[in-house]
Parts: C-alpha cells; structure tokens; sequence
C-alpha cells in the first residue's frame, strides 16, 4: 500500500464484502487550514499599527461637527469641523479636511488641516499636506512639497512654563549690538 505517494496503489483490490456506499459526498475535515490572506489596502489606506490592536476610523463620507475625543490610535479620512484630542497617536489621512484644534501624543498629517497642532511626542507633515495653525511639538518633521502656514514651537509642554524672557531697556540692546559686550 503506498502511503506518501499520490498515485494509487496497484496491488490493492476492492474487497467484495464491502457495502455499497451512499451517492452523498462528505466533506474530508482539512487537519490545517491556511491562514486567510490579509486584504490589500490603498497606500493611503495602510494600517497606523499592526493587526489586532484597536484603533478609530473615520472614513471619507463621514462629517462630524464638535468635540472628538480618542483613547486609542485614531485615523481621520473625513470632514472634520471642532476639536480633536486624542491620548494616543493620531492619523489625518490624505482625503482629510479638518478646521479643528488638535492635541495627540503623535500626529501624521497628510491631508488639509486648518487649526492649532500641539503633540506632546511628534509631528509629521507629509507632501500631499496642507497645513494652516501653529504647531507645537518637540520633535517636527515636514516632508518636502508640503504646505505649511503658522508657527512652530519645538520645546517641551513642561519647558514653555518653565521658560524665563529677559527683556533689555533699548539703550542696553543697541550697546550689546555695538560692542559686542554690555558696558556699565
């Protein structure tokens, strides 16, 4: 009897005793089953994260006005009119219009965003973005072709509290200009 082959075994034959089986084919229970293939996305479509974590989405049709607040990893393809505050990382999509102020640990964006955008860890600006508000962030990344408009603030939340401003009277200042050196 072949075990490991695909072809029959020619020495076996047909035992006559044997009954007759019914017309009805059961289906063989498969011992493994191949792992299903994961669903090809659009680029500006791909995953914030990897499979199996939670995360909010927001797609192209969808219109909200008001206060949004995540907990988790959030995407934004939609349109967007109010304030947005997420404690985790944020993604605003390249079909994205959003008039809102923003605060997020991280923030991606790729689409239009007019609004303030403060992130307590990073900013990314993409090339098919356009940006109009301030930005806030100790670390700021701007890709190239990317539009921005406001200012950026690259410290620390705690360090803008902390920081101190010397203001020298005018006479002071154009003497330090001059010579290089404050005269007394």
């Amino acid at each position: 009897m072949a075990l490991f082959t695909k072809e029959p075994d020619k020495n076996v034959r047909p035992d006559p005793s044997a009954k007759p089986q019914s017309s009805t084919v059961q289906p063989m229970p498969l011992t493994q089953t191949p792992p299903a293939p994961e669903p090809k996305l659009a680029p500006s479509r791909q995953p914030l994260l990897a499979s199996g974590e939670s995360r909010a989405y927001l797609d192209q049709g969808c219109k909200v006005s008001g206060k949004l607040s995540f907990e988790g990893p959030a995407r934004i393809d939609g349109q967007i009119d109010g304030e947005i505050h997420s404690k985790d990382s944020l993604m605003i999509g390249e079909s994205a219009v959003v008039t809102a102020q923003i605060k997020a640990t991280s923030i991606v964006v790729a689409g239009k965003v007019s609004g303030d955008i403060s992130a307590s860890q990073r900013i990314e600006i993409r090339p098919s973005a356009k940006v109009l508000g301030n930005l806030s962030s100790p670390v700021l990344v701007v890709h190239e072709g990317a539009v921005l408009e406001g200012h950026c603030a690259m410290q620390p939340e705690g360090a803008r509290e902390d920081r101190k401003v010397t203001v020298f009277p005018k006479d002071e200042r154009l003497m330090v200009q001059a010579g290089g050196q404050k005269q007394a």
